[in-house]
């Protein structure tokens, strides 16, 4: 029985995505997402945190992520977490925990700042679908 190993993350990119091939022939490609979260604490005043995501996509996914997107361009990732396993040379063991994206939206991307002031948010189109 599989078990429910779902997410929903969406952030900017911190870099531009690498893109690379495994020993058997599939693309993935790979990149990190920063999301912001601001809470009130006493006094009124407002705490804010960033937390970064470590994603992988595969095949056509991967190869779309990697030509439309760059550091800075909002996404929104859908898909499930991970654990990587590993023990390095001097038998220390490790664990990380990252994302594969099952669907992936790219947010509209801006042209130039200005351009994106002048745009009334209520016109502002939400994302762009990608897969």
């Amino acid at each position: 029985m599989n078990h429910l190993n779902s997410i929903l993350v969406e952030g900017n990119l911190v870099r531009d995505p690498t893109l690379h091939e495994t020993p058997s022939g599939n693309q993935v490609c790979d990149f990190t997402l920063a999301t912001n979260r601001s809470y009130r604490v006493a006094d009124q005043k407002y705490e804010h945190e960033v937390s970064y995501f470590d994603v992988e996509a595969w095949s056509r996914l991967g190869a779309a992520c990697a030509q439309n997107l760059r550091k800075g361009r909002g996404v929104r990732v859908v898909g499930r977490l991970k654990q990587d396993r590993w023990t390095d040379s001097d038998g220390r063991a490790h664990a990380r925990v990252k994302i594969v994206a099952e669907h992936v939206e790219f947010k509209p991307a801006a042209k130039n700042p200005k351009d994106e002031e002048q745009i009334p948010q209520s016109a502002r189109p939400e994302a762009e679908v990608v897969f």
